[in-house]
């Protein structure tokens, strides 16, 4: 058992395919596929069930995937600090964002990391499923660290740094009826039409569970992938909308309501994965975060 054949192996785990796992180590599929079966005869075990149609891991390979990953994290952090005492800190970060973030300068940050860790590979990604697709990817080592907006009971199994908090708000069409109240309770919007987020992403997910939890079914007529895009969609008259208060400038068109009777608020926190150290790379990116917030916005 060597190095290169559990790289292998964890690929083709976390693909589910070999030859996605060979596409990302700009490999051949041949050469993935005998790595694995190398290691397979050395373990006198099954570590896939094949067919022509799936590759699913065997219990076997169940039971090995999580040592497989320790111990090559284990070699990259003995490589890492006999490097970096000649050459300074080196590694691979991938990170998860979502499409805006207001509250980080992400790439300010990521430059100040450049310029200090020149020898730091940054890969920087998102998910079509917002913050919980993010999630589940650092949950499966498929990224290093990522920046979400999930409540703490979606973080299950994840170490969290919350970087920083705003609430939420209610946006009505300047002609709305209650658009010239001071402030307005959830329970008032339960005839309305809203505007939100996709399925998966952090505040939908918040939101969707007060209205669930105050008994209240909501009418989403509009889902848009970008934050900033909802208030067009509200001052168009097509829904209200129940949203974190990431916009510092006033919106022509639309009523900004604080939301009376709840403390909601949105928070945004740079997740790694639970139960392990995070790599000497990804600690010192961690470190250089709370230099990169906004305080006091514009956050778009």
């Amino acid at each position: 058992m060597d190095s290169r054949q559990l790289e292998y192996f964890v690929a083709v785990a976390e693909e589910l395919s070999f030859t996605r796992a060979a596409q990302r180590l700009f490999t051949v599929q041949s050469t993935v596929s005998a790595a694995v079966r190398a290691l397979e005869t050395d373990l006198k075990t099954t570590l896939f069930d094949r067919s022509t149609r799936r590759v699913s891991l065997s219990t076997a390979g169940q039971a090995l995937l999580p040592e497989a990953k320790a111990a090559l994290e284990a070699l990259d952090r003995a490589r890492a600090a006999v490097e970096e005492v000649s050459t300074g800190l080196r590694g691979n970060i991938r990170i998860g964002t979502m499409t805006r973030i207001g509250l980080v300068d992400l790439a300010g940050l990521l430059g100040a990391f450049y310029r200090t860790h020149p020898l730091v590979e940054v890969q920087v990604t998102t998910s079509p499923s917002g913050s919980s697709g993010l999630a589940d990817d650092v949950r499966h080592g498929r990224l290093d660290l990522a920046l979400v907006g999930l409540a703490k009971s979606d973080l299950v199994g994840l170490e969290t740094r919350e970087i920083g908090a705003v609430p939420f708000v209610v946006l009505l069409p300047s002609s709305h009826p209650l658009a010239g109240r001071s402030e307005i309770r959830i329970e008032e919007l339960a005839d309305e039409r809203f505007v939100d987020m996709l399925r998966g992403f952090g505040n939908r997910r918040t939101v969707d569970r007060v209205f669930d939890n105050a008994g209240i079914q909501r009418r989403v007529q509009v889902e848009v992938p970008d934050v900033t895009a909802v208030p067009d969609y509200v001052r168009a008259g097509l829904g209200v909308a129940v949203v974190p208060d990431l916009e510092a400038a006033e919106l022509p068109g639309v009523a900004r309501l604080p939301i009376a009777g709840t403390d909601l608020s949105w928070t945004l926190s740079a997740i790694t994965m639970g139960g392990r150290r995070p790599s000497r790379a990804v600690t010192a990116l961690l470190d250089l975060m709370a230099d990169s917030i906004r305080p006091g916005g514009p956050y778009f």
